[in-house]
């Protein structure tokens, strides 16, 4: 390749590695022949040259939870882009497993770690543990030297409250998770936030604490309907609760969005868009977390890492079930 280029192997070598002391029309050269010739670089040799394998190590605790795969698939897709590859252990929860795989993605001279939480609570450091970079996803290290991403959950319950507000509801509810969740706590302060913001209460006097389960769903909205009748929207926790809420308030002949209103949370289509009708809801964005622990993993890798939390952005998916007050 370098002498169909008319160059050194040297200049060809720093060409396809994007070193910036070769001249523009000199780098066209090589990259033109390297494709003439089909030439793909040499994973092993270019690790031996850089110090880097171009491998990261993804840990996680539940590789079959739902959360967990949108995730994964924004990691492998951000490393895909840079031609890096994964090495997945999934240590199920168990501390042993876990030093056993740290160990192991070591011995493969792994470049990084990406640790997947299973929820977002926070969780003990690795840190000490490793000696390469390491970012920690949806779950926050108890570190604060560690740089964690999560979601904004926070900014999420704010979004969902501030569309109910927008089309003109007053009287706004909230049914959730158990208060032991972060996420669930955190989705009550966005909550009452936007509400004071306005100068409302919340209906009922406060959030509903229960489980994350449609059967709680529907319990928690017939007392929300005895307790505050009036309610206009009630904001749920996650999709689960909400199809729960959707069922009873049906039951109820209310009429959904024109008598209540419902937002849900985390946009599961098996729930969201199969509900009746079907949920407006917050949606995670976890790909796009994946992909953006990725890029900060990259970051650290290029001599520029960083500490503290990262808060990812949630969006609303926009659906039936909520609509403005008809004057």
């Amino acid at each position: 390749m370098a002498k169909l280029a008319g160059v050194s192997i040297s200049t060809a070598s720093k060409a396809l590695n994007g070193r910036d002391e070769v001249a523009p029309a000199t780098r066209t050269r090589v990259l033109n022949a390297a494709a003439r010739l089909s030439f793909r670089p040499n994973a092993l040799a270019r690790g031996l040259i850089s110090g880097r394998t171009r491998t990261i190590g993804l840990l996680t605790d539940e590789l079959g939870g739902r959360f967990s795969i949108p995730v994964l698939l924004g990691v492998e897709n951000a490393l895909a882009n840079e031609q890096m590859s994964v090495l997945l252990c999934d240590a199920r929860g168990d501390a042993i497993r876990r030093r056993h795989y740290i160990g192991t993605l070591l011995s493969r001279q792994v470049d990084g770690f990406i640790v997947l939480g299973d929820d977002n609570d926070l969780r003990p450091s690795l840190t000490g543990e490793i000696p390469v970079p390491v970012v920690y996803v949806y779950g926050e290290s108890e570190d604060p030297d560690d740089l964690s991403v999560l979601a904004d959950d926070e900014g999420g319950a704010r979004l969902a409250v501030e569309h109910l507000v927008s089309l003109g509801r007053r009287r706004i509810g909230h049914i959730t998770g158990p208060q032991t969740y972060r996420a669930a706590r955190d989705r009550v302060t966005g909550t009452r936030a936007v509400l004071a913001e306005h100068g409302l209460t919340m209906a009922g006097g406060g959030p509903l604490h229960g489980q994350w389960t449609q059967r709680w769903g529907r319990h928690a909205a017939r007392v929300l309907l005895a307790t505050a009748p009036e309610v206009d929207a009630i904001f749920c926790g996650n999709d689960q609760i909400a199809t729960g809420v959707a069922d009873t308030l049906t039951d109820l002949r209310k009429r959904i969005p024109d008598d209540v209103a419902i937002v849900g949370y985390d946009n599961w289509e098996e729930f969201a868009a199969d509900c009746r009708p079907p949920l407006t809801t917050v949606d995670l964005d976890l790909e796009d977390l994946g992909a953006a622990a990725a890029r900060l993993l990259f970051d650290a890798l290029d001599g520029r890492p960083a500490a503290g939390v990262v808060r990812h952005p949630c969006r609303l998916v926009v659906r039936e079930s909520t609509a403005p007050v008809t004057p």
